[in-house]
């Protein structure tokens, strides 16, 4: 552990005048597992596209294994063992997992590609890390986890030293999480150092050595992990304490906005019946596949049911398309803000008013006053940090997009909002803003329903939390009976309750 098989010192970078980088340095030690920690417009992702040959410092030395070396581009990197898991998974679908590691130095015999040479290599990579993967499949056939996998064995391919992973989980379920940090323990042990870049701390402190806190492109320090905690680690992140973290007042709980009895979709969730108060943040857990976050999509019109009632404000309602829900006062924000919740190419303004079309209309025509306003309004009110609402949102980090994703279900003005998983993928910076204006829309009255896998959250910032396992409502637990042992327990061996 002791020997140092990479040194980033003194590493600055700027782009049309903005600092990314200042004079950061990083290290990593044969063999560890490094946490790269920080809010998302840190320096992490800059940091690393240096290391890999994509972007060249202006200032700064990379030294691995003792020796001074210039990055010049990616297929340098590689030379010099260097291999990284960008978050977004980058293989070619139809293409099976052999070709797929292969790519771009297929073996030829007679000019040909030399299928059965790729595979027997493959099937070698694939089970010196002990896992069972079929080579032959095309990987649009495999799961998001067994993907990642592809993408560690075709870097491994390359005789990797070192290899950088960037929220490698954000997209897995519990089991599949297990088995990715099942397939890191085995590179620890043939001595492959790993810097791994995440939002989630109970990761960082299961698998990682050492933490890295960077901040606004410099470094702030190092920890132990086992001689750290996640305070600290918050307060390194964003230069300053955050105190009541999950900022919720428990507000009178009012009316009934929404009464769902024995919901039913067969297959998929049966029997499910719960309701939702004025002012009341209502959770939903459970494992990956209980059924919440379809639950909530066919409430908001997005697929049918076979039986069972919604009645909203007292009226009974059965939504054939999102568009009659969201005019009925509903609002859902997505699992997926990238894939549901923007379109990606437009701009910030043009998202944030894209579900309120009829709140900026004079008449048939659109007013251009009004729709300007709306967006100052929310633009404003959520904090939404970029240089104005023209530029495309893609460019925007990950918490200010899940903010714009929000500002466009509250300038719909609903009576009900939907968060399915709301602070996945954004920093703890991010996370903190996104509870206070939960915390402040339920002072207002709005009804919340809350899906979310993160246990902390969900046990501080509800009121009451229903717990799913296999389709069904196992639980509902008052704020008092709130744990992450009693939600578990709920979720794993739960038997039906009424509602």
């Amino acid at each position: 552990m002791a020997d140092i098989i990479l040194e980033m010192k003194n590493i600055s970078k700027s782009f049309s005048g903005v600092h990314a980088l200042k004079g950061l340095d990083f290290e990593l030690r044969l063999g560890e597992v490094h946490a790269l920690l920080g809010e998302n417009g840190a320096g992490k992702s800059t940091l690393i596209k240096v290391l890999g040959g994509i972007h060249q410092p202006d200032t700064g030395s990379i030294v691995i294994a003792g020796e001074p070396v210039m990055m010049k581009n990616v297929h340098a990197a590689q030379a010099r063992g260097i291999g990284i898991i960008h978050q977004e998974i980058v293989l070619v679908p139809h293409l099976s997992v052999a070709q797929n590691i292969f790519l771009g130095r297929e073996p030829t015999t007679a000019g040909l590609t030399n299928i059965r040479h790729i595979e027997a290599e493959a099937r070698r990579m694939v089970a010196a890390l002990g896992l069972d993967i079929d080579v032959t499949r095309p990987v649009a056939s495999l799961s998001i986890a067994k993907q990642q996998i592809v993408e560690i064995v075709k870097a491994i391919s390359f005789n990797v030293k070192i290899l950088v992973m960037d929220e490698p989980t954000s997209s897995l379920s519990d089991e599949e999480v297990e088995k990715l940090f099942e397939t890191i323990a085995r590179l620890r042990a043939q001595q492959v150092s790993i810097v791994y870049i995440s939002h989630r701390m109970e990761e960082l402190f299961r698998i990682s050595d050492r933490v890295t806190v960077i901040r606004d492109g410099t470094y702030v320090g190092t920890r132990v992990t086992g001689e750290t905690n996640a305070d600290e680690l918050v307060s390194m992140m964003v230069g300053r304490d955050l105190k009541n973290f999950y900022d919720r007042t428990f507000y009178d709980i009012g009316d009934v906005v929404l009464d769902v009895r024995n919901l039913t979709r067969e297959g998929v969730f049966d029997n499910v019946s719960f309701t939702v108060r004025r002012g009341e943040i209502l959770g939903f857990a459970g494992l990956v596949g209980a059924g919440r976050s379809e639950v909530m999509t066919a409430i908001f019109g997005g697929t049918e049911f076979d039986s069972g009632t919604i009645v909203l404000n007292g009226r009974e309602v059965a939504f054939r398309s999102t568009r009659s829900a969201i005019e009925a006062g509903i609002g859902m924000v997505p699992e997926d803000r990238k894939k549901q919740g923007l379109i990606l190419s437009d701009s910030v303004g043009y998202n944030l008013t894209l579900a309120a079309l009829r709140h900026v209309m004079n008449g048939p025509f659109l007013s251009d006053r009004r729709k300007d306003k709306l967006i100052r309004t929310y633009f404003d009110s959520l904090r939404i940090k970029a240089a104005s609402p023209a530029i495309e949102v893609s460019s925007l980090s990950g918490g200010n997009q899940q903010k714009v994703v929000l500002a466009k279900w509250l300038a719909t003005e609903p009576k009900l909002l939907i968060l399915d998983e709301p602070t996945r993928g954004v920093d703890v910076g991010a996370k903190h803003e996104i509870y206070s204006i939960m915390n402040h829309l339920a002072g207002q009255g709005l009804a919340i329903v809350m899906v979310s896998s993160d246990l902390p959250e969900v046990i501080n910032m509800c009121d009451s939390v229903c717990v799913m396992r296999a389709g069904r409502i196992v639980a509902r637990l008052d704020r008092e009976e709130l744990s992450q042992e009693n939600i578990m327990k709920h979720a794993t061996v739960g038997e039906e309750v009424p509602a």
